[in-house]
């Protein structure tokens, strides 16, 4: 959850555990199937996922737009995840350095810094 303008917006993120590599980030306004489907369906657009298994906690939105979009998902809470943790609290590190800065900004806007440093982050050194 990142706060902007006194709101939270929830971070989706998609990362692969092997590389570190952050593969697809949005911020939404709330946590719900639809919206997790239209991530989905972005992450699709972008990179190959078919054959991926999605690490995921409990959250029944995330299994429930999964199942719907025919993708496989193992519910995760130690081993692998923990490498995807690592990277959201990069994410939440860096965000909250930057907190004055998202507090009068649009969403759209901390959205685009998000995704600028997804780059950055999961570029080649």
């Amino acid at each position: 959850m990142i706060r902007i303008n006194g709101q939270q917006f929830w971070l989706y993120a998609a990362a692969d555990p092997d590389t570190n590599d952050i593969l697809h980030l949005r911020l939404f306004s709330t946590t719900t199937t639809a919206l997790t489907e239209i991530f989905l369906r972005e992450l699709r657009e972008k990179h190959d996922i078919e054959s991926a298994v999605f690490l995921v906690d409990g959250a029944q939105h995330l299994q429930t737009a999964l199942t719907r979009a025919g993708l496989r998902f193992q519910i995760t809470r130690h081993g692998n995840r923990n490498a995807i943790e690592r990277i959201f609290r990069e994410l939440k590190r860096r965000t909250s350095s930057f907190s004055n800065c998202f507090s009068h900004v649009k969403p759209e806007t901390a959205e685009n810094w998000l995704q600028a440093f997804a780059a950055w982050f999961s570029a080649p050194n």
